[in-house]
């Protein structure tokens, strides 16, 4: 009589262990689905995310295109021309709808498209310490006097200084006094392809952050453009020019701005001398900032375009994705 019982309980135990089988192997299989399916939303978000950025850059690219039409005849660059305004956070919808309504706004995706292009030459291109086998001792003024304006480590000149040399090789025409800091190049340093890996130079974050505003690395040198530097840099650019001379030129070009160099000579002292090359009214690199912000994300890419006549050429590109603070 007992045999059945032990039986029927057998398969009692079989069966339970066949249904949570089952069910293991079912959650699984939603688990998977589940991960393929946010997998797939993401790339498709990301790759979304990407063709919106190339969209804002194509924008940019095109008003920098009808900035140099317009400039053909006198090429001169300032902060009162439409490049230089930045387009403020606005609903992706509103610029993909044909025509903005109540409808549209509602229908719209919550995602937030902003940009912004600032020329590249109004700040101090830290090229201009590479050329030849020794750094021009004007050159190094301007970068002393810069990192002391914006309250730099002391030393952080000459740590900058020291740490592009030994990254970048002498020019080829060098003499071959010069062997010596090509054959450091070659073991020391990475060279920095932008300001935000001057880390790499034994710069800390905070210096970074102070000089970001005032200097670039621009693959050539370039002149600064007094009609869209800041005072800072203005001030650091010549012997014997302070803040406050430099301010002066900032207010007088907002009301006019400079047509040629010589109308920069009427603001500054006549000890100061604008050497050619050092300083310009126009520019042809630019950087141009796109972010877009959705939900608790922001996705930023920062390029830099280099204006070849009527060409807009794409020189770097990169983007950073950080989680906006709640």
């Amino acid at each position: 009589m007992r045999r059945p019982r032990q039986q029927s309980g057998a398969a009692l135990l079989t069966a339970m262990i066949i249904v949570t089988l089952i069910a293991s192997l079912a959650a699984g299989m939603v688990w998977q689905q589940y991960r393929a399916v946010q997998t797939e939303a993401a790339d498709r978000a990301r790759a979304q995310s990407a063709w919106i950025l190339q969209g804002a850059l194509d924008w940019a690219r095109l008003i920098l295109l009808e900035d140099a039409k317009g400039n053909r005849n006198k090429p001169v660059d300032h902060l009162g021309e439409p490049w230089a305004v930045p387009l403020a956070e606005a609903r992706l919808s509103t610029f993909l709808a044909a025509e903005r309504n109540a409808a549209t706004d509602e229908e719209g995706p919550e995602a937030f498209l902003s940009g912004s292009i600032e020329d590249a030459q109004s700040r101090y291109n830290l090229r201009a310490l590479l050329t030849g086998p020794q750094v021009s001792p004007l050159e190094q003024r301007v970068l002393e006097r810069l990192c002391s304006q914006v309250n730099a480590p002391p030393g952080t000149a000459g740590a900058l200084i020291a740490g592009l040399r030994a990254a970048y090789p002498a020019p080829a025409s060098a003499p071959a006094s010069a062997a010596s800091a090509t054959d450091l190049s070659d073991s020391g340093p990475l060279r920095p392809a932008g300001l935000d890996q001057l880390g790499w130079l034994g710069l800390s974050e905070d210096t970074i952050a102070r000089l970001q505003p005032y200097v670039v690395l621009l693959p050539k040198t370039t002149p600064v453009n007094l009609n869209t530097a800041p005072r800072e840099v203005i001030a650091a650019l010549f012997d014997g020019l302070d803040l406050a001379t430099a301010e002066r030129l900032v207010q007088a070009r907002r009301a006019k701005p400079l047509q040629n160099i010589a109308d920069a000579a009427n603001y500054l002292p006549a000890t100061v001398q604008i050497a050619a090359g050092r300083a310009s009214v126009e520019s042809s690199f630019f950087l141009v900032t796109g972010r877009l912000r959705q939900d608790e994300r922001q996705l930023e890419q920062r390029s830099l375009v280099e204006r070849q006549g009527l060409t807009m050429v794409v020189l770097a590109r990169e983007r950073s994705n950080r989680l906006l603070p709640q």
